[in-house]
């Protein structure tokens, strides 16, 4: 599959035409780091602005008790954390879609200006649903930054660094996982809610003006491409209805009447997989070879990894008498594995360049699937120690990370070079997505046993166990990952 040249310093005012990625090895590459000039602002850049999404989001989490109680917006208090997950579906499909036809550089600057007007809304706002106004505009801007991050990367990087700097976005995400709620809890404490907001405007600034000259003159290959002109038939709207659809199923999951949750739920799906159909490449609901697969395997990694970890802390605490803190090390433990992971596949991508990373992609899968059994074990039976979780996490985390970002860099380098933007936006839509299903499928679970008398390591088994099957299912759609060969 063509490939999309790296920018080096002449390519910076030039694009550069696209050629094979067998072409490359003609270039000396021994002293290349993406650290190094010319990539060092742009990777920088990069990596500040996933940085700062990462933060804010598991930073808000920390500290959205607090801000619900003082706006009253302890009723709708889910809605916080879902009105930012379905606007990034928005967000994703719209970026993407809009970078293949004109480039990364004007609407990542939009994504960017969009989740900083979010962050002054959410920080000044006077009550809930003004509150909620500014996380609609953050995950609008979030969406854009993830999804054309996976572009940049493919477009400006040559294809031996691509797998390198795939883990260190990798790393750029998990390390403020770690130390995002502590920061956010200490500015709450310290100076106000607001500050976790507002503090974040003037990195906003510097991440783009690090990245955004580079992009100014890296093109796309999208020119000339004309979108449906029927308004309800373009890929913003239909990602729209994704959104409706996946926000009427996440409130049918919080019912605790079924014969309410059925319906709701049924309707919601149902507009959901009509919209991907149009927002997600040709393929992808029936996992054809190539980038269609790429997609379903990072909704497999994100709804088995993130459906199990959402967990893990209220199995640990309820069922283990662990605290909070203790419950913390599992987080911690699969975050800093899943870097060691992402690194160390990186360094070894070398080996799989031009063949399919399937082995790799696989091996992640039963490795995340092994974590997630070990990690139900140590929670679900007491004659286990308690800490048994937290290494079957950590088990977890390195195969999340290998497979994550073997997946990723295959994809990514399968894209055709007018549709990059849409190769990244789908499989950012498809980590969104996962994650509020699973999320919301596992909290129905546990909501549905106890209101219905049953225990909570029931809903918690039931939940480990589709998590599993998805893992499980990710280790056979590994194979897909590349088209076969034709003698």
């Amino acid at each position: 599959m063509p490939e999309q040249e790296s920018p080096t310093d002449r390519a910076l005012t030039t694009p550069e035409p696209v050629c094979a990625a067998g072409d490359e090895s003609v270039r000396a590459a021994g002293d290349e780091s993406v650290l190094r000039a010319p990539y060092t602002a742009l990777t920088w850049g990069i990596v500040l602005s996933v940085g700062l999404v990462a933060f804010e989001s598991m930073g808000v989490a920390t500290v959205l008790p607090e801000i619900a109680g003082k706006l009253g917006g302890l009723g709708a208090y889910g809605w916080g954390l879902s009105a930012l997950m379905l606007a990034n579906l928005i967000g994703t499909v719209a970026a993407g879609r809009a970078a293949d036809l004109r480039g990364p550089a004007r609407p990542l600057a939009l994504g960017l200006a969009v989740f900083a007007v979010g962050c002054a809304v959410a920080g000044s706002a006077p009550n809930w649903p003004a509150f909620l106004a500014g996380r609609f505009l953050q995950g609008l801007g979030v969406g854009a930054v993830m999804a054309l991050a996976y572009m940049v990367i493919s477009l400006a990087y040559p294809q031996r660094l691509r797998a390198r700097m795939f883990a260190l976005v990798s790393g750029a995400w998990t390390v403020p996982s770690l130390v995002g709620p502590t920061v956010a809890a200490v500015i709450a404490e310290q100076i106000s809610w607001r500050g976790v907001f507002v503090l974040l405007l003037p990195l906003i600034a510097v991440a783009a003006a690090l990245v955004l000259p580079r992009l100014r003159h890296l093109g796309s290959g999208g020119a000339g491409r004309v979108e449906d002109g029927r308004w309800w038939a373009t890929p913003v709207a239909r990602s729209i209805l994704l959104a409706a659809g996946t926000g009427v199923l996440l409130a049918g999951l919080q019912l605790h009447e079924p014969a309410l949750l059925v319906p709701l739920a049924l309707v919601g799906a149902a507009a959901g997989i009509y919209a991907l159909r149009s927002v997600t490449p040709p393929g992808t609901l029936t996992v054809r070879p190539g980038v269609p697969t790429g997609v379903v395997l990072r909704f497999l990694l994100c709804g088995a990894y993130f459906g199990s970890e959402a967990f893990l802390p209220l199995g640990l605490v309820k069922l283990r008498d662990l605290s909070a803190t203790e419950a913390g090390l599992g987080l911690s433990a699969g975050a800093i594995t899943w870097v060691l992971g992402a690194a160390w596949q990186g360094r070894e991508d070398a080996r799989w360049g031009g063949r399919s990373r399937a082995v790799p992609i696989a091996a992640g899968f039963a490795v995340l699937l092994v974590g997630i059994v070990v990690m139900a074990l140590g929670i679900l039976v007491d004659t286990l120690p308690a800490l048994t979780a937290v290494a079957g996490w950590a088990i977890g985390g390195a195969g999340m990370g290998v497979a994550f970002n073997a997946a990723t860099t295959d994809a990514m380098e399968q894209a055709p070079a007018d549709r990059q933007g849409e190769a990244s936006g789908a499989m950012q839509l498809a980590q969104t997505l996962a994650v509020a299903v699973l999320s919301g499928l596992g909290g129905a679970a546990v909501s549905l046993a106890d209101v219905h008398g049953a225990s909570t390591s029931v809903a918690l088994t039931a939940t480990f166990a589709l998590t599993g099957a998805l893992a499980a299912a990710g280790v056979v759609a590994a194979r897909r990952i590349r088209p076969p060969k034709v003698p």
